[in-house]
C-alpha cells in the first residue's frame, strides 16, 4: 500500500472535514434513534468512540448524560467545541475523554455503553476487540447494554476494482471550494477479514485547481463479534438491527442483575 498518514490523526483532512463527510453519509442515518431507543430517558451512556460528538451532542440534547471517549486528539477538539456551542443545561451533561476504547478506565458504570460508526472495526479483530468488550463490560452493571455498530464482511469481500480517477464524494466548502475523495488503493485479506484503502482527500478551490491533499490509510476489521461478546459475559440481546444495508448494530446485554443500592 502507498506510504500515507493516520486517518483521523492530526493533520489528516479527514478528521477536519469529519462533520462534513458524516452529514452527508445516508448510511448513518436514524443511528441516533437507534442508540436514544436502547436506554430509558435521563440514562447515563458512555460513548467508545465519539469522535467529533455528533451523537454525543444529540444524545444530550435528548437529556441523557452521557461520557464520550475517543482516541484521536484532532477530533475531541472538535467536539469539545461544539459541546462549548451547546445551551449550558446540555453541555453541563457532556463529559469528553482522550483515551483507547480497549483500555480507558472511567471508574464508573453506565446504563448503556454504544461503540458508533465502525468504530471498532478500525482494530485488529483479534486481542483488540477483546479488550474492547471486556472493558465495556467493566463499565456496564449487570443487565446494560452494549450496542456495536460493525460492518457487513459480504459486503467488505465484494467491492470491486477500483477506479482512482473516480470520484467517489464531492461536497461544498465554504468560499467556492470542494472536498472531493478517492479511492486510490484497496484490498480485501481473507482470514483476518480485513479490508485497507488508501482514500485521497483533495481540496480544490472554484477553478477546481488543487489546495490540499492528505492520502490516508483506512483499515477495517470484520470477525463474528458473538464470540468476543460472550467471553466478556455478554448476551445476545436482539437480532442485529440492519442500517441500511451497509452494516449492523449489535445489541448485547452484560449478564447479571444490576446492583441495588441499600436503603
Amino acid at each position: 500500500m502507498a506510504k500515507t498518514r493516520s486517518y483521523y490523526g492530526d493533520g489528516a483532512l479527514s478528521a477536519a472535514h469529519y462533520d462534513l463527510i458524516t452529514a452527508a453519509d445516508l448510511r448513518l442515518r436514524g443511528d441516533e434513534d437507534i442508540y436514544a431507543g436502547l436506554a430509558e430517558p435521563g440514562a447515563t451512556i458512555l460513548e467508545l468512540g465519539a469522535g467529533t460528538g455528533r451523537l454525543t451532542c444529540n444524545l444530550a440534547r435528548r437529556g441523557f448524560t452521557i461520557t464520550g471517549v475517543d482516541i484521536a486528539a484532532a477530533m475531541l477538539a472538535q467536539a469539545k467545541r461544539h459541546v462549548e456551542d451547546l445551551e449550558p443545561e446540555v453541555a453541563a451533561r457532556i463529559s469528553l475523554r482522550l483515551g483507547d476504547l480497549t483500555s480507558v478506565d472511567l471508574k464508573q458504570t453506565f446504563d448503556l455503553a454504544i461503540c458508533p460508526y465502525h468504530t471498532l472495526a478500525h482494530v485488529p479483530a483479534g486481542a483488540a476487540w477483546r479488550n474492547g468488550f471486556r472493558n465495556a463490560a467493566r463499565h456496564l452493571e449487570g443487565g446494560g447494554l452494549f450496542a456495536v455498530h460493525l460492518p457487513r464482511l459480504e459486503l467488505m469481500r465484494s467491492l470491486g476494482p477500483i477506479d482512482p480517477r473516480a470520484m467517489v464524494k464531492d461536497l461544498p466548502l465554504q468560499d467556492g471550494r470542494r472536498l472531493r475523495l478517492y479511492v486510490r488503493e484497496r484490498q480485501f485479506r481473507e482470514g483476518i477479514n480485513r479490508l485497507e484503502q488508501v482514500l485521497d482527500y483533495t481540496v480544490v478551490d472554484a477553478s477546481g485547481a488543487e489546495l490540499q491533499r492528505s492520502s490516508e490509510r483506512l483499515v477495517l476489521y470484520m470477525q463474528d463479534p458473538v464470540i468476543f461478546a460472550t467471553e466478556a459475559g455478554f448476551v445476545l440481546d436482539r437480532p442485529p438491527i440492519d442500517l441500511h444495508g451497509d452494516g449492523d448494530i449489535w445489541v448485547f446485554r452484560k449478564a447479571g442483575a444490576p446492583t441495588v443500592s441499600a436503603g
